[in-house]
């Protein structure tokens, strides 16, 4: 956004001239044509808080992004997700065999310099002095490197995500060892039959122990509930157990 409103703001110079002409709207009009947006309400200055507002939208794209980056270097750690070996990576510089999840710690590492810059840059060219402070001179100058190291962050998550595989294997492994997720859905169609001690009944079954299959069916089979919802827990699987998931990844809002 840009001043277009005289020393102060108040449009005082241009209202001399000709008290007849509206100047916020012509001055509006005029500096549209540049593509630039008008600041209709400015001191000395303009304020700057749309710089602001740009930054702090920035730094909550790199919290998201930093989030994902991390969830999927811990998938990697634990074997939940499979990096795609490229020929010419360099792996660790004393373990050869090992393949690192550099792009997501390199994107990681920018996201953090980016969101440091970018929080400075917030606070910073949103304060003068009377107005009259040019020390954001030096700093809008350097606006752009938080935006750069975002985009750089960006680039790198993206190469991360294009080089990893689900390994479905060790996923389904992992989900047939925990069936005791399945005591949310349980409970659940237990309180639903009207069974007052539903959670009092799975936190003895499942709690400190772990639920196997046999331990899970023999639970729902012993269960004073309805045919239907006894069919529902006995079809179900911890694989099966994810609602609405495949339908909230498809849509688009």
């Amino acid at each position: 956004m840009a001043k277009f409103s005289g020393a102060t703001g108040n449009y005082h110079t241009f209202d001399i001239v000709d008290t007849k002409i509206k100047w916020s709207q012509v001055n509006k009009e005029f500096i549209k044509q540049f593509a630039v947006d008008q600041n209709p309400y400015t001191t000395q200055i303009e304020p700057h808080d749309w710089i602001a507002e740009s930054c702090h939208s920035i730094i909550r794209i790199n919290n998201i992004l930093t989030d994902l980056c991390q969830d999927a270097w811990i998938y990697i750690s634990n074997d939940i997700f499979a990096l795609k070996l490229l020929k010419n990576e360099v792996g660790s510089s004393t373990m050869p065999h090992k393949v690192n999840p550099i792009d997501f710690e390199n994107a990681e590492g920018n996201f953090g310099i980016s969101s440091a810059l970018l929080e400075f840059f917030a606070n910073k060219l949103t304060r003068s002095r009377h107005q009259r402070d040019l020390s954001d001179s030096t700093v809008l100058r350097n606006v752009g490197l938080g935006f750069a190291y975002s985009a750089l962050a960006i680039k790198s998550a993206n190469n991360g995500l294009n080089k990893i595989t689900p390994n479905k294997a060790k996923i389904k492994n992992e989900l047939n060892d925990n069936w005791e997720v399945l005591t949310e859905a349980v409970q659940t169609l237990m309180r639903y039959e009207g069974i007052p001690d539903a959670y009092e009944q799975l936190k003895k079954l499942s709690r400190g122990s772990k639920l196997d299959q046999n331990a899970y069916i023999a639970f729902v089979n012993s269960l004073l509930i309805s045919k239907k919802s006894k069919d529902k827990l006995l079809n179900l699987r911890p694989e099966l157990y994810i609602g609405k998931a495949q339908d909230i990844a498809k849509s688009s809002y």
